[in-house]
C-alpha cells in the first residue's frame, strides 16, 4: 500500500472514529474526511456518508445523495451499504420502490452474514414481496439471524413455531424465543411471554409473571399489553384489583386506537368504576371503537341509542348500529336486532326478519334470543304456532337463568301446554324466577 492509500485509510478511520463518537462540533472537519476518502473509494466512507445524507448528520438530508454513496459502498462488497440499499428499494426512498431489487440487495448482504439483512429478507419471504412466498424460507432466514442475537429475529422465529408455520408447531419452542427477545426488550415478545404466563401455555399458570411481563411491554407503549394490564387490574389478577388503574391502561392503549381498549373505557365511564360516571364520554370511546368495527361497541353504541343514553334516543340509529354488530355475528346484536324487526322500532314490522335474526343468535346460545323466538312459537308470529317448540326454547334459556323464561316454563308445566301437567316443576321454576326478583312469579308462587 502506497504512503497516498494509507493518508485515504487513516482519514477514513478517523472519520469513523469521529462519527461513533457524533463528534458535532467537528462535523464539517468529519464531512471533508469521509469524502476525501469516499472519493479516493474507501467504502466504509462512502456508507458513512450515504448514511449522513439519510439522516441529515452536517450535511442537508438527500435520499438521492445517500442512495449514491451507498450503492458505490454496496457494489463494492460492503454489507451494511448492501443491506441500507436494500432497504432504501424498498422503501422507495431516493430511487422508485422496487422489492425485486431490495431482495437482491438483502440476499447479498444476508450471504455476507448481516442479520438485520437475514431479518428483512425473511420478512419479504413471508410477505412474497419481490420474491415466491415462502414459510420455509423466511424459517431459514429468521433462524440464522435469530441464532446472531437479533431480536426481531427471534420473535418473528417464535411466532412461526407457536402457529406451526414452516416449521412443526411447538409452543415450547415458542416460548423459548419469545423470552430471549423479550430479554432484549422486545416489546411484541414481552407481550407474548406476559399471554403464555397468563394461561399457562407450555409453562406453569402464572398471573404475576403476566402482568411482569405486560408492563416491561406497556412501559414501552405497546398498545396490546396497556389493554391486557388493564384487563389484570380490572379483574385482580396478579395484581390488586384496581379500577383506576386499570382506566389508566385502557386509556394508554385507547388513546393509541386500540379497539377493545376503547370499548372497555367506554364501559368503566358508563358504569361509573374508577372515573366519574360520563355517558357521554362512555357513547365517545364506544363510537371510536365502533368505527373501528369493533363488534362490542358497535352492539353497546345501538344499546346508547335505543335507551337515549349519552345521545339523543334514534330507533334508527340503534338499528343501524345493531346491524354493524350482527352482521359480524354478535348475538346480542342478532337478537336486539330481532326485536327490533318483531316490534317495527327504527324498521318496518318484519316477523320473518325477527324470526332469522332470533334463531342466528339462539343457534349461537343467547338466552334473550331463545327466550324471544319462544315466545314467537308460543304465539305463532310469522310461523306456524307451536307449544313444544316454545317449551323447549324456554327450556333452554332458563336453564341459562333466563327468569322470564322460567317464569314461562313455569306456566307451560302449571298449565299442561307443550308438555305433561306437573305442578311441582311448575312451582321450583316459579321459584327460580322469583328468587331473580320475577314480581309475576313471586305472586304466582302462592297459587301453584
Amino acid at each position: 500500500m502506497d504512503a497516498n492509500a494509507d493518508g485515504v485509510m487513516d482519514s477514513a478511520r478517523e472519520g469513523s472514529r469521529a462519527y461513533e463518537w457524533e463528534d458535532y462540533d467537528g462535523a464539517s472537519y468529519l464531512y471533508r474526511l469521509y469524502r476525501l476518502a469516499a472519493d479516493q473509494g474507501d467504502a466504509d466512507a462512502q456508507y458513512n456518508l450515504g448514511t449522513m445524507y439519510a439522516v441529515g448528520l452536517e450535511v442537508e438530508q438527500n435520499d438521492a445523495e445517500a442512495f449514491r454513496w451507498r450503492w458505490l459502498a454496496a457494489n463494492q462488497g460492503h454489507a451494511h451499504g448492501q443491506f441500507a440499499l436494500g432497504v432504501m428499494y424498498e422503501r422507495g426512498c431516493g430511487v422508485e420502490r422496487n422489492y425485486a431489487e431490495a431482495c437482491r440487495w438483502y440476499r447479498l448482504a444476508a450471504d455476507q452474514g448481516h442479520a438485520k439483512a437475514q431479518f428483512n429478507l425473511g420478512v419479504m419471504y413471508v410477505n412474497g414481496c419481490g420474491v415466491e412466498q415462502s414459510d420455509a424460507e423466511a424459517f431459514r432466514l429468521f433462524e440464522m439471524a435469530a441464532n446472531q442475537g437479533c431480536a426481531d429475529a427471534q420473535y418473528n422465529l417464535g411466532t412461526m413455531y407457536a402457529n406451526g408455520c414452516g416449521v412443526e408447531q411447538s409452543d415450547a419452542e415458542a416460548f423459548r424465543l419469545f423470552r430471549k427477545a423479550a430479554n432484549q426488550g422486545c416489546a411484541d415478545a414481552q407481550c407474548n411471554v406476559g399471554a403464555i404466563y397468563a394461561v399457562g401455555l407450555g409453562v406453569e399458570q402464572s398471573d404475576a409473571e403476566a402482568c411482569r411481563w405486560y408492563r416491561e411491554a406497556a412501559d414501552q407503549g405497546h398498545a396490546q399489553a396497556q389493554y391486557n394490564l388493564g384487563v389484570m387490574y380490572e379483574e385482580g389478577c396478579g395484581v390488586e384489583q384496581s379500577d383506576a388503574e386499570a382506566c389508566r391502561w385502557y386509556r394508554e392503549a385507547a388513546d393509541q386506537g386500540h379497539a377493545r381498549a376503547q370499548c372497555n373505557l367506554g364501559v368503566m365511564y358508563e358504569e361509573g368504576r374508577g372515573v366519574e360516571r360520563n355517558y357521554a364520554e362512555a357513547f365517545r370511546w364506544r363510537r371510536l371503537a365502533a368505527d373501528q368495527g369493533h363488534a362490542q361497541a358497535q352492539f353497546n353504541l345501538g344499546v346508547m341509542y335505543m335507551m337515549g343514553c349519552g345521545v339523543e334516543k334514534s330507533d334508527a340509529e340503534a338499528c343501524r348500529w345493531y346491524r354493524e354488530a350482527a352482521d359480524q355475528g354478535h348475538a346480542g346484536a342478532q337478537s336486539n336486532l330481532g326485536i327490533m324487526y318483531e316490534e317495527g322500532r327504527g324498521v318496518g314490522q318484519n316477523y320473518a326478519e325477527a324470526f332469522r335474526l332470533f334463531r342466528e343468535a339462539a343457534n349461537q346460545g343467547c338466552a334473550d334470543a331463545q327466550y324471544n323466538l319462544g315466545v314467537m312459537y308460543a304465539m305463532g308470529r310469522g310461523m306456524e304456532q307451536s307449544d313444544v317448540k316454545a317449551f323447549l326454547l324456554f327450556g333452554m334459556a332458563a336453564n341459562q337463568g333466563h327468569a322470564q323464561a322460567q317464569y314461562n316454563l313455569g306456566v307451560m308445566y302449571e298449565r299442561g301446554r307443550g308438555v305433561r301437567q306437573d305442578y311441582v316443576k311448575a312451582f321450583l321454576l316459579f321459584e327460580m324466577a322469583a328468587n331473580q326478583g320475577h314480581a309475576l312469579a313471586q305472586r304466582r308462587l302462592g297459587s301453584v
